[in-house]
């Protein structure tokens, strides 16, 4: 059962007696049925339908724990703050230390993460007090990757991709029935027009070693998009999906950085594959 502690994770606390409805009305999930003792995906976006930040969203006595990016944590804070107006919140930073278990039985005090079952549970702890971790940071980027789960600031960047493109669509991140949200005609008219080409999908170096993040993805003369973070023979690649299909059509192989790969579509995945 390895647990990694994750340094470059934060939590932000939204707390008071408007909390959920002040984050129903922001967020792209639904934080009125998140269930105690799950973290939800979710995301804050700009009215362009961009993801701004994106966490995990977990119930706490007094409101809601907001598990997102350590570097993101300063700006996020700023943000709600300016659109709390009236509401009776507070946001502030809290000192908890993130760590990410999977692979056996979570403690009870665990939260299960709603992406996806393989992905294991978070655990937050005061800072010091932070459970002994046999694993690192490292490790459970090859869990995410192998799984084909994509991360922010390393498989899209902040402020440039779409919810769809992140899977987030795909991962429990977007309540479609909801009221409104920020960005959320957008993210609407993307789901029911189908018009995401676009998509962050799992990649297999055939030579054992994946390219560094940020290098083209090629088939022939096609630009396909460009890639992720890789671990070992696996790697994340934001593609599109579309000249994906033509390129295998054409019997093309795709390059990822001048290497060789097998793109694959994720297995948690219903989005519409090319055959």
């Amino acid at each position: 059962m390895p647990l990694a502690l994750l340094p470059d994770r934060a939590v932000v606390a939204v707390t008071g007696a408007d909390a959920s409805s002040f984050l129903q009305g922001l967020l792209t999930c639904n934080v009125e049925t998140l269930p105690g003792g799950e973290a939800r995906l979710g995301a804050l976006l700009s009215p362009q339908g961009k993801i701004l930040f994106d966490f995990l969203v977990s119930r706490a006595p007094d409101g809601f724990h907001l598990d997102v990016a350590r570097d993101r944590v300063p700006d996020l804070v700023k943000r709600l703050t300016l659109y709390k107006l009236r509401a009776q919140v507070a946001v502030q930073a809290l000192p908890l230390a993130v760590a990410a278990g999977w692979g056996g039985e979570a403690p009870a005090s665990a939260l299960r993460d709603g992406r996806l079952a393989a992905l294991g549970w978070r655990l937050h702890a005061p800072e010091g007090e932070a459970p002994a971790a046999d694993a690192d940071a490292g490790t459970y980027a090859a869990h995410r990757i192998g799984l084909g789960v994509p991360e922010a600031g390393v498989d899209f960047a902040f402020g440039d991709a779409f919810p769809h493109e992140a899977l987030m669509d795909q991962l429990g991140g977007v309540d479609f029935k909801k009221g409104c949200y920020v960005g959320q005609e957008v993210v609407s008219r993307m789901q029911h027009r189908g018009t995401a080409r676009t998509r962050i999908v799992p990649l297999i170096y055939r030579d054992g070693e994946a390219a560094p993040s940020g290098e083209p993805v090629t088939a022939g003369e096609r630009t396909l998009g460009q890639t992720g973070s890789g671990a070992g023979s696996r790697g994340l690649a934001m593609l599109r999906i579309d000249r994906l299909g033509e390129a295998l059509a054409a019997g093309e192989t795709v390059l990822a950085g001048g290497r060789a790969v097998t793109v694959e579509k994720p297995g948690f995945a219903s989005f519409a594959w090319p055959v």
